[in-house]
């Protein structure tokens, strides 16, 4: 595993007296808490298999890790079980973005691996986030979390969906996932989301998760 760099910084978006609810509701931080000991612990079960697979068919680490910006443009390190093939990032500018604005996405990625194109499809790839939710770093459901290059780009109207911690899930996970591929459609979905925001909502998003996960609707 990669240490995390504490020199690594995202840059300063927050805009002034930004303040959303969630950050301080208890509950939902509960919630979290909850959640992400019940998925830490189907990630332990989970990793087994998908470590003697990929020791057989991509010998490799087994967790990916890259910096993100989370709340209010804060650095931290998210976890991944890994898809991709080793020394991916470093291949991203061979493969061409078929998105719009500031996020990339291909369809036919080829640094994606056998085993690394079923993670993704059924979105077992991102049960080890549910360690950066314990930790804090993010929530059950929030924003997409945006790489640093991605922030370093943004619009003054881009820095809102900072407002909010991060998700493992939320509206553009319901609504297209990985079939949506403009910014701006996901900006408006993490605004939304925001300005939806209760506890009923976010266990309703979660529901709404499980369904598109189980369907393996839009994702790959």
């Amino acid at each position: 595993m990669t240490a995390f760099n504490p020199n690594l910084s995202c840059p300063d978006v927050r805009p002034p007296n930004s303040f959303h609810p969630s950050i301080d509701s208890k509950l939902k931080r509960g919630i979290d808490i909850i959640g992400a000991l019940v998925g830490l612990t189907i990630t332990g079960i989970i990793a087994i298999p998908i470590m003697i697979i990929m020791a057989i068919s991509d010998p490799g680490p087994l967790l990916y890790n890259q910096v993100r910006c989370g709340l209010h443009g804060r650095p931290f390190r998210i976890w991944k079980f890994r898809s991709m093939v080793v020394g991916a990032d470093k291949m991203k500018h061979l493969v061409k973005n078929e998105a719009q604005g500031h996020i990339f996405k291909n369809t036919n990625d080829p640094r994606i691996t056998c085993l690394g194109a079923f993670l993704r499809k059924t979105s077992l790839d991102e049960f080890p986030q549910f360690w950066n939710v314990l930790m804090g770093d993010m929530s059950l459901v929030g924003t997409r979390p945006p790489t640093m290059d991605e922030v370093e780009k943004y619009d003054s109207h881009h820095w809102e969906r900072l407002n909010v911690k991060p998700g493992i899930t939320g509206e553009w996970q319901v609504n297209g996932r990985s079939s949506i591929k403009d910014f701006e459609d996901i900006v408006k979905m993490d605004l939304h989301y925001q300005q939806k925001w209760s506890l009923w909502y976010d266990l309703s998003l979660i529901i709404k998760t499980v369904l598109v996960v189980v369907n393996k609707e839009g994702a790959y």
